[in-house]
């Protein structure tokens, strides 16, 4: 330890102070040799009595000529009435973060010395603080993770209750993620990813923070605006913004971004509450269609406690047997006689009853259920047509997610030679949904399950923006036009145009067509003139059970039934 006298706290300019520093001597009764950190002794009118080794090579330089600001200068304004006091007062104070222009950190603490002096010791955090931030920081996009979230957000709210402001929490989920992932590979998502936290960060402010929480979820912290107008404008611009076309890797992507919003102390007064609240709000942006937002509600809170009801009933649904098929007549427009039946799922429960499909199966989608209740049902539905004494097909419906697994195609091979069905009897209906993503893995696995001897045929033809295209690349069995089609026909001309056009390009492709939906005579005559092959619906044959299915094969022969296929 060195003594200077140098007053390092009372002199503005550097120039002010004496050319060459006073004879450095051992500071009496202070033994600091061998510390790792840096210290400096000062009297409590701030003057400089006595520094060590560490602390002149903190500073690079003699402290007598850093100027009277030097160590008052390293700390934060608001930190610096309380170092200021606690020299002069000779009291302990807290430990302050200081941060040099080198980038390297240091905590300050002081003490009470002797002879009315005080201890200043500045200790080296650097490497702490670092590891520190690495851990409070996503490895992938370099964005807060969930951890500095919670840190963020709880300063935020003790500001938020002193100081009578709001805050905002966005809950952000990414729409059609995953199935780049599945479809693409996590390298395509990754890079997804790291474009995607780009574009929220150029969409913020500096107040702002943005944290991935993991996979493709992220929340955003708006503090000090006034609400609930800026959030719902944020989550418009981010709306905008993250669904605009993405170029990874020589990929072109197209996701969009489900938001929900909860406000503080409004919507919760603790970090806990206000996000349960954001992820409600998320939850119905989500089931409201996806690439929107929703501010929360309360009522959102009994609705998403039914949901996660409704998600742990299905959940058990397929161990309690509660499934079941009803298998809808397709009849064909020459013969009038059954050519096959499309196997319909239905959830029958004790509390709820029949449960409709339009809400469990997306349902079922979401939480990755799909592909267990997806293969019950082929078997089966495999199953019960191998079991009618008359030839007849059966049509299966694949979900897009079942049809992006890997295992579609070993799976029907299992199921057909498990249930002894002739694969020309087996009908595989795949909406466009199914096919919008990676051309080529499509069009392979479509190519392996005709190699099987299955038939495919597209479902709700029309409703989408690709079918004309997979047309020309798949030769495809069968259309099936959508009922929304089916049910203008008879009433306006568009509608029978529609129709028309598109049995005409089923007879130039040597396609069959099947009308959905058809209901009234009226309806069907329409079809009928405008050239469609087949029909299914309410008038032509409700939904029944497999033994009422092959009862009705008994009286209505397919046309070819001896040739062991379908009509």
């Amino acid at each position: 330890m060195r003594q200077i006298s140098s007053n390092l706290l009372l002199h503005d300019d550097p120039a002010s102070l004496p050319g060459d520093p006073a004879p450095l001597t051992p500071a009496p009764g202070l033994l600091f040799a061998g510390l790792s950190a840096g210290v400096l002794i000062l009297r409590p009118d701030g003057e400089v009595i006595a520094v060590n080794d560490v602390a002149q090579s903190i500073f690079h330089c003699d402290p007598m000529n850093l100027g009277s600001t030097a160590l008052l200068g390293l700390v934060a304004a608001e930190q610096r009435p309380a170092l200021a006091e606690a020299i002069t007062g000779r009291i302990p104070s807290p430990p302050i973060r200081v941060g040099l222009p080198n980038g390297r950190v240091f905590e300050l603490r002081t003490r009470p010395g002797d002879s009315l002096s005080t201890v200043v010791t500045l200790s080296d955090v650097s490497r702490y603080v670092a590891d520190a931030e690495r851990a409070a920081r996503d490895t992938l996009t370099g964005l807060p993770n969930r951890r500095a979230l919670q840190e963020r957000l709880g300063t935020l709210l003790d500001s938020a209750r002193t100081g009578g402001t709001a805050l905002a929490m966005l809950c952000i989920d990414l729409d059609r993620f995953k199935s780049v992932n599945d479809t693409l590979g996590h390298l395509i998502g990754d890079a997804l990813l790291i474009k995607v936290a780009d574009r929220f960060r150029s969409a913020l402010r500096s107040t702002d923070l943005v944290a991935r929480l993991g996979g493709d979820e992220f929340a955003i912290l708006q503090p000090g605006a006034d609400q609930p107008e800026a959030a719902e404008a944020l989550a418009r611009r981010l709306v905008d913004l993250i669904s605009r076309t993405y170029v990874c890797r020589g990929h072109m992507l197209d996701i969009g971004v489900s938001i929900g919003i909860a406000l503080a102390p409004a919507h919760g007064s603790d970090g806990t509450e206000l996000l349960k609240n954001a992820d409600l709000a998320l939850y119905r942006a989500k089931s409201d269609g996806r690439g929107t937002f929703r501010v929360y509600e309360p009522t959102m809170s009994s609705a998403v406690q039914a949901r996660r009801l409704l998600e742990g009933d299905l959940r058990r649904a397929l161990a309690l047997r509660q499934f079941e098929l009803a298998y809808q007549p397709q009849i064909g427009l020459r013969t009038g006689s059954v050519s096959g039946f499309e196997a319909l799922l239905r959830w029958r429960t004790p509390e709820r009853g029949l449960v409709s499909p339009a809400e469990f199966i997306p349902l079922a989608e979401e939480i990755g259920l799909i592909g267990s209740i997806g293969d019950w049902v082929l078997r089966t539905a495999c199953r019960a047509a191998a079991s009618w004494h008359t030839p007849a097909s059966i049509a299966v419906n694949i979900s897009p997610l079942q049809f992006r697994k890997a295992d579609l195609v070993p799976t029907v091979a299992s199921a057909l030679e498990t249930t002894g069905l002739l694969p020309c009897r087996l009908e595989l209906e795949i909406t466009e949904g199914a096919l919008l993503d990676n051309t080529s893995r499509v069009l392979e696995v479509l190519h392996a399950l005709k190699a099987l001897g299955v038939r495919i045929s597209m479902d709700d033809f029309g409703t989408g923006y690709s079918s004309l295209s997979y047309l020309q690349k798949f030769p495809f069995d069968k259309i099936k036009i959508d009922q929304s089609f089916i049910r203008t026909a008879g009433t306006g001309a568009e509608g029978s145009a529609i129709v028309r056009a598109v049995a005409s390009l089923g007879t130039s492709l040597g396609i069959r067509t099947t009308a959905e939906g058809v209901e009234t005579a009226e309806q069907l005559a329409r079809v009928r003139i405008e050239g469609c092959t087949e029909v299914q619906g309410f008038l032509t044959g409700r939904p029944m059970s497999a033994l009422e299915a092959a009862a009705l094969l008994v009286t209505q022969q397919p046309a070819d039934a001896g040739k062991g296929g379908p009509a």
